[in-house]
């Protein structure tokens, strides 16, 4: 995410911030604006997951999400209730958790309401720490569904891995292990783990292409598929360096697996302390 997105978006949640009675909450009605929800009803669903999470963490509803609605004129002297709510720092948090990931909105909003000290710049930092823990979540689902994909294509766990290998090679034009040992990465830790976003993205994007390849050219064996993998990770290698990045310069990044536990550890609490 551009830090010019996360500046504008931080002044919006800051501005929206409302203190009742020397308590901070927004309302559900700002909130469905800033979070990109452009139907009340889209974004009520939302805010029953979040009660519902709300509970089975044994928390009150009422404390967090207190109805504060009030009837409003729709003509012809008929009034209606307007649905709102007053929400906590928590319950907005746990509504981000519920809401649709692909929205810019939601993934900024995840870190914005789980940090008590709220600098853009720590905002940013997490978000992009966020954005790396789930891109390699992302590339360990392709790759599990490549693998199924392989072994109805006669190519078992040791086939995978050697394909998976020559990909590897192609991409950073260095073996897996020699890859390693350039980016200090323990012998039995994957390679992956320690990469920086893009290079996570550039492996996910070519194995995805792998696998709609080799079902859209029924592909099977290890050679035909193999050649397929390497050619997608050239490809995509190519791109790399038409924008002028080298996959193998970029220096390895901390331990993704801790920064994940980090990221739950802080977030748990930091959100303990407004409940």
């Amino acid at each position: 995410m551009k830090k010019e997105i996360i500046k504008k978006m931080y002044g919006s949640f800051e501005e929206a911030a409302m203190h009742i009675e020397g308590v901070e909450c927004w309302s559900a009605r700002d909130l469905q604006v800033l979070l990109g929800y452009s139907k009340w009803d889209n974004f009520t669903n939302v805010i029953e997951k979040a009660k519902e999470a709300c509970l089975k963490a044994g928390n009150s509803v009422d404390d967090h999400f207190p109805d504060v609605g009030k009837m409003v004129e729709v003509g012809s002297g008929a009034e209606r209730q307007l649905v709102n709510y007053y929400l906590s720092r928590y319950a907005c948090y746990l509504i981000a958790q519920n809401g649709d990931p692909r929205k810019e909105q939601i993934a900024f909003a995840q870190t914005y309401f789980a940090l008590q000290t709220r600098k853009a710049e720590l905002i940013e930092q997490r978000i992009a720490e966020r954005e790396r823990v789930q891109a390699r979540a992302k590339l360990q689902e392709t790759e599990k569904r490549m693998s199924g994909i392989l072994y109805e294509r006669g190519v078992d766990s040791r086939g995978f891995a050697i394909i998976r290998s020559k990909g590897d090679q192609a991409l950073f034009r260095l073996s897996t292990g020699d890859l390693k040992k350039k980016l200090g990465v323990p012998d039995k830790r994957p390679v992956a783990d320690f990469l920086p976003t893009v290079n996570i993205k550039a492996k996910d994007f070519a194995a995805e292409m792998t696998n709609v390849n080799v079902q859209t050219k029924d592909l099977y064996g290890i050679g035909p598929i193999a050649e397929e993998h390497i050619d997608n990770n050239r490809a995509v290698r190519k791109i790399m360096l038409e924008r002028g990045i080298v996959p193998e310069d970029l220096p390895a990044e901390e331990d993704v697996k801790k920064v994940e536990r980090r990221l739950a550890k802080e977030d748990k609490k930091n959100l303990e302390s407004k409940i």
